[in-house]
């Protein structure tokens, strides 16, 4: 929004700001913020930047936990859930003493990223067009103890409800693609999610009701650079959220919230440029994909399992990566066919389209290192020119669904828990160090994290439905 401190600062004279808000990303994907009043937003906090305890958030250890926010002016926005005037801003986080970038921040790890994509020379700039798909519920409870464990989510829309609640027009399960009016009850609120993000700066492209009867939204952007898709995924699930609480709703992009019901996805579309040229694109290959394209294919299956721990980082991530509903479970590509862990979309087919889609990610993953992390395992591909078909990752146009248990043994599989995917990471990560993006110490602290505190901490409790079947 703006190009310099005398354009914002213009700005909140104008527009009678009475706070500045600075939001900063931790390393599990969360944001946190803080507050100042418009008075304090000045050239003196540009350079010295805001102090804050990194280690509080997961980014630093208790012992050297200083460090400084200061805003990327680009990123400036009105933030419309405040009653008071409000500007906003995405964060730089700096070594407090220095005033370095920090070197584990998730923003400044894909700005190191599309740093790296550049110095390769393969390519100038990425695009990315993740797909954002998360429920709204209506009714909302969730408690678990030592001795309890339950949860209840509630749709109005839902065909459990009958007629009831949906006032004569319930959704049947699975049958909410691209419902209308009155069986879509969401239209206005998605809406108005639109609308926000818009006035934010976040292109949208379109929204619509998703595959799930209970309340399943989807909401696309257009193809835009690395950081700014993560910067706009991290709007798009703050919006979202704080827009259905208004509404007396609850929003979640929680992979698998409802049982034999469609999970929440976020496919990452992804192609390369140089010079404005997209190197993806060749009308003689297969899908108009060029050969570069599928080295970068290549690399991205070749990686799979360890990318898994990075773009699909939750233990219920793997309760959506299940066989049927269009849930990638193996490692192969294909045309058009969306039980791939890589798609080729058949309308996206003109030269400056023409891409490709990662499927199994969805939004628990710190959205700046999944994005890092696709780019690198693609770039790999190139570099080591990994062809697809030779390493036994198709193209398959068929339903591998209703192939028999022999014949899916014939594929690679990807993991389905997330212990698996950690362990796969642990076993390779080289290609993350490339360029210096990611560390070893980053990556370590990911694995031990998500083992003890999520892993762990799930596979030490009794199951509600464990009672059904043991008890």
């Amino acid at each position: 929004m703006f190009e310099n401190l005398d354009q914002a600062l213009q700005y909140a004279r104008d527009h009678d700001i009475a706070m500045v808000d600075l939001k900063f990303c931790d390393l599990w994907g969360n944001w946190h913020h803080v507050t100042l009043h418009s008075s304090q937003f000045s050239r003196e906090t540009m350079e010295n930047g805001i102090g804050f305890d990194g280690s509080a958030v997961g980014l630093r250890s208790v012992k050297a936990g200083d460090m400084v926010l200061v805003p990327d002016l680009a990123t400036g926005m009105r933030d419309p859930f405040w009653d008071l005037p409000t500007l906003s801003f995405i964060c730089i986080m700096l070594e407090a003493d220095t005033h370095a970038v920090f070197v584990n921040d998730p923003r400044n790890i894909a700005l190191r990223a599309e740093s790296h994509l550049r110095e390769t020379g393969i390519a100038d700039e990425s695009r990315w067009g993740p797909e954002f798909e998360f429920y709204v519920f209506d009714r909302v409870s969730f408690e678990s103890g030592i001795n309890y464990a339950s949860y209840r989510l509630d749709s109005n829309e839902a065909g459990w409800n009958d007629a009831g609640k949906a006032n004569g027009h319930p959704i049947p399960l699975h049958g909410g693609y691209h419902a209308a009016a009155p069986f879509d009850q969401l239209h206005n609120l998605r809406a108005a999610i639109a609308a926000h993000l818009h006035a934010m700066g976040v292109p949208i492209k379109y929204h619509h009701h998703e595959v799930g009867s209970a309340g399943q939204c989807e909401i696309e952007t257009p193809m835009m650079g690395l950081v700014q898709s993560g910067d706009a995924a991290m709007l798009v699930k703050y919006v979202a959220r704080l827009a259905a609480r208004a509404e007396g709703k609850a929003a979640t992009f929680m992979p698998k919230p409802l049982y034999n019901e469609a999970g929440n996805g976020m496919h990452f579309h992804q192609h390369l440029f140089k010079n404005t040229h997209n190197l993806f694109y060749d009308p003689s290959g297969y899908g108009n994909l060029s050969q570069t394209a599928l080295f970068y294919i290549g690399g991205l299956l070749q990686h799979g399992a360890a990318l898994l721990a990075l773009t699909s980082p939750s233990t219920n991530s793997y309760r959506r990566l299940v066989p049927g509903f269009e849930a990638p479970v193996n490692a192969f590509f294909s045309l058009g066919n969306r039980s791939a862990a890589v798609r080729i979309p058949k309308y996206a087919h003109k030269p400056h389209s023409t891409r490709i889609e990662f499927r199994p990610p969805d939004a628990t993953c710190n959205v700046y290192l999944a994005l890092a992390a696709q780019l690198l395992a693609g770039l790999d591909g190139i570099l080591r020119r990994i062809d697809p078909t030779e390493a036994g990752f198709g193209p398959i146009g068929d339903d591998v669904f209703s192939w028999s248990a022999g014949q899916r043994e014939t594929i690679q599989s990807l993991p389905d828990s997330l212990e698996k995917a950690l362990l796969a990471l642990k076993a390779d990560h080289e290609f993350l160090l490339a360029g210096g993006v990611f560390s070893e110490q980053l990556v370590g602290r990911w694995i031990d994290h998500k083992m003890k505190d999520e892993c762990f901490q799930v596979m030490s409790r009794p199951h509600p439905y464990e009672m059904t079947l043991y008890f």
